[in-house]
């Protein structure tokens, strides 16, 4: 069996490495997560320097109506505080460390702004801005966008929520907007809680015509999604970008890329580049 194997990884590593790759973009997700304290301005500085295109990174509205960069609503795993951040004040969040937890050389990073992330994109680079809360935001984030002079170039709003986006495509209509759906794994197994409410999928169909109705620009998809060539094509056809999230595995990344994908979001942005040969 083990030789079999082996015979399948040089084949399957000759056939990856002989088809050359169309461009695409890679996103650095919550900036160079896999080595830096993720969404803090050393994981942002840490990826552009790994060469990736975009930097995606999240946002919430504080209390007093600020927004401050993190991926989790309470954000205990990285800061150790259990603050509730639309509950919480801005100084009160800015207070954390959001750096020791990954290691002691990042002691000291905190949970940033949005202006002090936009501030550090290179020429030519470009962020994707992840909306955590609801359309709240959207008056701050018009305020930030214009006081950074952070055009439509450098700028992509994505989000979960679909009112969000509504609200960004009123208020920010040049700007690109992705509708973020996930897809659970074949096979993963369906959490075993009592009573809870059984959330249905979404097929690829209802997706498409939300986006539409809404006047977003593209989808980003989990990379569990089952696409073929002929679903790709119907998003295309509708107009619509096609952009995947999160994959760390270049043959993954691979078959998205094949598939039409613009962007492929990872935790590993230069490894990836590097796997790639990109």
């Amino acid at each position: 069996m083990k030789p079999l194997l082996s015979w399948f990884a040089l084949a399957l590593a000759a056939a990856f490495a002989s088809r050359p790759l169309r461009a695409v973009d890679i996103v650095a997700h919550r900036g160079a997560s896999h080595d830096a304290p993720e969404n803090t301005l050393a994981a942002e500085r840490l990826a552009w320097q790994d060469g990736a295109d975009v930097v995606e990174t999240d946002i919430w509205l504080t209390k007093d109506g600020k927004i401050i960069v993190s991926h989790d609503k309470v954000p205990t795993r990285t800061t150790g505080s259990q603050l509730v951040i639309p509950e919480a004040m801005f100084d009160e969040l800015r207070a954390l460390d959001a750096g020791k937890w990954k290691g002691p050389q990042f002691a000291g990073e905190k949970l940033p702004t949005l202006d002090e992330q936009i501030a550090l994109i290179p020429p030519g680079k470009r962020m994707f801005v992840e909306i955590k809360c609801g359309p709240e935001i959207v008056p701050e984030l018009v305020r930030c966008l214009q006081r950074m002079h952070a055009s439509e170039k450098t700028i992509t709003i994505i989000s979960f929520n679909y009112d969000a986006l509504q609200e960004v495509r009123r208020k920010l209509p040049r700007y690109q907007t992705q509708y973020l759906v996930g897809h659970p794994a074949p096979n993963a197994k369906k959490a075993a809680k009592k009573n809870a409410p059984v959330k249905k999928q979404p097929t690829l169909d209802e997706i498409i015509q939300q986006a539409k109705a809404a006047k977003l620009t593209g989808l980003d998809l989990q990379s569990t999604w089952p696409l073929t060539p002929a679903d790709v094509k119907r998003i295309k056809d509708a107009g619509l970008e096609l952009h995947v999230w999160t994959v760390d595995d270049p043959v993954v990344a691979q078959h998205w890329i094949e598939l039409g994908a613009m962007s492929i979001t990872t935790n590993r942005a230069g490894w990836l580049r590097e796997q790639l040969k990109l």
